[in-house]
């Protein structure tokens, strides 16, 4: 992608992909504003981020698409930040601040994909949301996929990026309704842990007298991200990669609820998944 709908033009209409490219209205500014900051010392900005979030995303991490939409200026500035980060300048950093800015990045990328279509609609109904459509990145054109999955994934060891990175969907952990920072990020991924395991219809949930344990099925999808981690032999039920989630899951337990779940009576399923689109 390059840039879309970053500058709203009298008679211009945002659909999707189809918007022409701004370099020379934005891009160029916010780089030459990027740099000159990062030459000056100072670190990143997500101000701008923080205010579209503050504005528009609830403490139940639920999104006002349709305000973002008409209010989207801010979204769209730092978003033009993240494509003007030199790229030798993001090798510098500390392992806390790439991640908090990947992080940052792929979710803003991500309200981005939803409020250039109109009418607004789901993720899964946005063609190429995830594989096709590409954005500027500290130097690089990269998919959503691209940002998880051939970045996040592969270059940390830190599975709890399953908390934090929001697909808009209802089932997804919440938005958090501030930046990550390098400086918070690790209180601030505990916090998203423990609220997406406290959701027992798209997080976490035991049923005893079933004998079942009920997992996101984000745990299905990757949890093989636990297991350089907390892989275990001899408690919980389940293959290697659910007694690794397993694992996991007992730190944010109570006693009993953690010793029944390293006895391994019980079988472990997987919850549903709404791809509905996270909306207040």
């Amino acid at each position: 992608m390059k840039l879309r709908s970053l500058i709203l033009i009298p008679g211009m209409f945002l659909i999707g992909c189809s918007v022409p490219v701004l370099e020379n209205q934005l891009q160029q500014p916010a780089s030459s504003q990027v740099v000159s900051n990062i030459k000056a010392g100072k670190p990143f900005s997500y101000e701008d981020y923080a205010t579209a979030l503050a504005a528009h995303v609830d403490d139940e991490g639920l999104v006002n698409y349709e305000a973002l939409q008409q209010d989207r200026e801010a979204l769209d500035r730092f978003n033009a930040t993240v494509a003007a980060v030199p790229a030798d300048v993001y090798a510098g950093w500390s392992e806390p601040e790439k991640l908090a800015f990947l992080m940052n990045a792929y979710n803003s990328f991500t309200l981005q994909t939803i409020i250039d279509q109109k009418p607004i609609k789901g993720i899964r109904k946005i063609t190429g949301a995830w594989d096709i459509t590409k954005f500027d990145i500290a130097g690089e054109q990269k998919t959503l996929n691209n940002i998880e999955h051939d970045t996040i994934r592969k270059e940390f060891n830190e599975p709890r990026i399953h908390a934090a990175l929001v697909c808009a969907a209802i089932s997804c952990p919440i938005l958090r309704n501030e930046p990550y920072t390098s400086e918070n990020i690790e209180a601030q991924l505990e916090d998203q842990v423990k609220t997406w395991l406290a959701r027992p219809e798209s997080g976490f949930r035991i049923d005893r007298e079933e004998k079942k344990v009920y997992l996101s099925k984000i745990f299905d999808w990757y949890g093989d991200d636990w297991k350089a981690s907390y892989a275990v032999e001899g408690k919980f039920s389940g293959g290697e990669k659910e007694r690794a989630v397993l694992n996991f899951i007992t730190n944010y337990l109570n006693e009993e609820d953690k010793a029944y779940l390293e006895q391994g009576d019980y079988e472990v399923k997987y919850l549903g998944y709404d791809w509905g689109l996270n909306k207040q």
